[in-house]
C-alpha cells in the first residue's frame, strides 16, 4: 500500500513540470524519487511502524479530534 499522503504531481502553482513529481502531504513539500520509492512501500515499508512523519501526524490529527471532542 502506498503511503495514504504522498501523490504525484505535475505542477506547483504556477510552475508545470514535464513529468509527475512525487509530493509529500505530511511535510508538503515534494520528496525525491528514491524517498518515494521507499514510501510505496519497497522493502517490506510499514508507515504506521517505520515512518517517523508519518506517525507524528498521525498522532497529531487523533490528539486534534479528540480535542474537538472535548
Amino acid at each position: 500500500m502506498t503511503c495514504p499522503y504522498l501523490e504525484y504531481r505535475r505542477a506547483d502553482g504556477d510552475k508545470e513540470f514535464d513529468h509527475e513529481r512525487p509530493y509529500c502531504g505530511v511535510t508538503e513539500e515534494f520528496v525525491s524519487p528514491m524517498k518515494a520509492d521507499i514510501c510505496n512501500d519497497r522493502f517490506e515499508f510499514d508507515h504506521e511502524c517505520d515512518c517517523e512523519l508519518y506517525k507524528e501526524h498521525v498522532e497529531e490529527v487523533v490528539g486534534e479530534a479528540a480535542a474537538d471532542d472535548d
